[in-house]
């Protein structure tokens, strides 16, 4: 049992820790989200709709969600057959394929442009066959797509693997014996069972997505209209010195990324019951 001075010293520093980490999140979130915020609606909401409906922007938003549309449906199919192969088979490389699921995360989203750059680009042997073929992948909107696949693939594998692993393959196999076929024992046995896991790590996969800069900077040739997603159209605003139109479209961007926000805190409290129960 404490003494009456440990149990005033520990309350102390409970107050001092609680009153650090308030100064902290106001330091590194409330502070730039209000920057954000009274910057973009600097004169007022009207010239904050004339930005967000213009041209370039409806077109970088268009190509945002265009890529975001085709890279999280692509990665939750490799995902969950990645976390499916991993879970329920033994199989000489498993490990291996584990570290490659990871790459992205240890590689710069840059130094994953340019080896999309070497490989598509004009310095490549592939170039002269995609020109046959009429197919621009840099600098055009198949670069962009695979830059945003390539950056935010390993999240919903990595969301599912743990949980399957917890869960083993006793469903599975029982579901076998009565005589379920493979695509049977996914639909009714595994997906229920990881359902608010996958949930999880689509809504991860689809931020990363949408605010992904760096790869997408560097195979999109920044070309207006065209090739700009929304963060790369927001450096661009602000390189012109055209503050208030940046934070406008970042005011955009935000919004779309509070929404994923709060539907993540919302799956991960689903998602702790979900753990608590296996």
């Amino acid at each position: 049992m404490l003494n009456k001075r440990q149990q005033d010293k520990l309350v102390l520093s409970q107050m001092i820790l609680i009153f650090l980490v308030m100064i902290l999140f106001c330091l590194l979130l409330i502070l730039p989200l209000w920057v954000v915020l009274s910057q973009g609606l600097a004169h007022g909401i009207a010239e904050f709709w004339r930005v967000i409906c213009e041209p370039d922007t409806l077109s970088a938003l268009k190509l945002t969600l265009i890529a975001a549309g085709i890279a999280v449906p692509l990665n939750i199919i490799f995902g969950v057959t990645a976390a499916w192969v991993i879970t329920k088979y033994q199989f000489s490389g498993k490990q291996l394929l584990v570290t490659l699921i990871d790459l992205p995360f240890s590689i710069s989203p840059i130094i994953a442009g340019l080896i999309y750059v070497l490989l598509f680009g004009a310095q490549s042997w592939l170039y002269p066959y995609l020109q046959r073929w009429d197919i621009q992948i840099i600098y055009a909107v198949p670069g962009i797509i695979l830059a945003t696949i390539f950056v935010s693939v390993p999240f919903v594998a990595r969301e599912l693997i743990p949980i399957m692993e917890q869960q083993g393959t006793t469903d599975e196999e029982a579901a076998s014996v009565l005589g379920a076929n493979g695509w049977q024992i996914f639909w009714y046995v595994t997906l229920p069972n990881i359902r608010w896991a996958l949930m999880h790590g689509v809504i991860l996969c689809t931020a990363r997505a949408l605010g992904e800069f760096g790869a997408v900077s560097v195979v999109s040739g920044h070309i207006r209209g065209y090739t700009n997603t929304l963060p790369l159209q927001i450096e661009i605003l602000y390189n012109e010195y055209n503050i208030v139109a940046a934070f406008s479209v970042a005011i955009l961007l935000l919004m779309m990324s509070l929404a994923l926000l709060l539907l993540r805190q919302w799956i991960e409290h689903r998602l702790a019951k979900v753990l608590t129960d296996i």
